[in-house]
């Protein structure tokens, strides 16, 4: 799958649903990763880019 570029907003949203799904604990950690780049035909590395950079800028929804 090719690398898409994001803006910081696309990022976000997935940071954000990224979070969402983990909070509901419906699935296991891996599986929400898998879901969420699925959902926005992103890479598993591209995910894990995002996590982190949403993390380290605290970025909503973290409380």
């Amino acid at each position: 799958m090719p690398t898409k570029t994001l803006t910081v907003q696309q990022r976000k949203s997935i940071f954000h649903a990224l979070v969402e799904v983990q909070d509901s604990r419906t699935l296991t950690v891996a599986d929400s990763k898998k879901e969420i780049a699925a959902r926005f035909h992103i890479t598993k590395e591209q995910l894990e880019l995002i996590e982190k950079e949403g993390l380290a800028k605290d970025w909503p929804p973290l409380t």
